[in-house]
């Protein structure tokens, strides 16, 4: 049994496909960059902003600080909002709380933005503890939030908490801290990518993560 529950943010707690989208959009458009078809960009979702400029447009460390910069300057002002919550994930967590889980928010989201978007679709109340990137990217990679998470949140026995999250990062950086993982498949990812990272359980629907916990 896991008392300690870690939620990654997007693809799993909210579906942020079209705020994200249209931020990289904007944010493309500054360097006359041609944009994509919408679905071509959903690979933005779940991984550090600035790996995903580096990996699929070839931007310097330069641009990509330009390039999250003008990210930003969208998602502050529309894009965090253009977002819903998965059918299901409020009778979770309301469940989960009820069976006297400690959950926590670990996501690779800049903290300040992914408290907000909690605040805003009502689900800040369920969690203990909220835990996310910094601003500065000194701490953005999976396995750094969540060492963070795990730090803010006192937890001593990694082994009595697991991630819960739709991409192969989740899993990954559940394995860098000694966590087991369960990737579910509501999101963003596939079911390859995350039995390949090496997920312990998988969930087809958000209730299913209760037969895990």
């Amino acid at each position: 049994m896991y008392k300690y529950l870690l939620f990654d943010l997007d693809g799993t707690l909210t579906d942020p496909g079209i705020g994200i989208t249209n931020s990289v959009m904007y944010a493309l458009g500054k360097f006359n960059v041609k944009i994509p078809v919408r679905s071509e960009l959903y690979k933005f979702i779940g991984p550090p902003l600035k790996d995903s400029f580096q990996t699929y447009y070839g931007f310097s460390d330069e641009q990509c600080e330009l390039a999250i910069g003008y990210y930003r300057e969208y998602f502050k002002k529309r894009g965090m909002f253009e977002n819903e919550v998965y059918d299901g994930i409020p009778d979770l967590l309301k469940r989960l709380k009820q069976d006297g889980k400690t959950l926590i928010m670990a996501t690779s989201k800049p903290e300040i933005f992914a408290v907000e978007i909690l605040k805003h679709f009502g689900l800040y109340e369920y969690f203990d503890v909220a835990a996310g990137a910094s601003l500065d990217a000194s701490r953005n990679k999976k396995g750094a939030v969540i060492e963070y998470a795990l730090e803010k949140g006192g937890i001593k026995d990694n082994s009595s908490a697991i991630m819960i999250g739709d991409r192969e990062h989740d899993v990954i950086g559940a394995k860098e801290n000694g966590l087991d993982s369960i990737g579910v498949l509501y999101g963003y990812g596939a079911y390859d990518e995350l039995k390949n990272a090496g997920a312990t359980f998988i969930a087809v629907e958000p209730m299913d993560i209760l037969k895990y916990v």
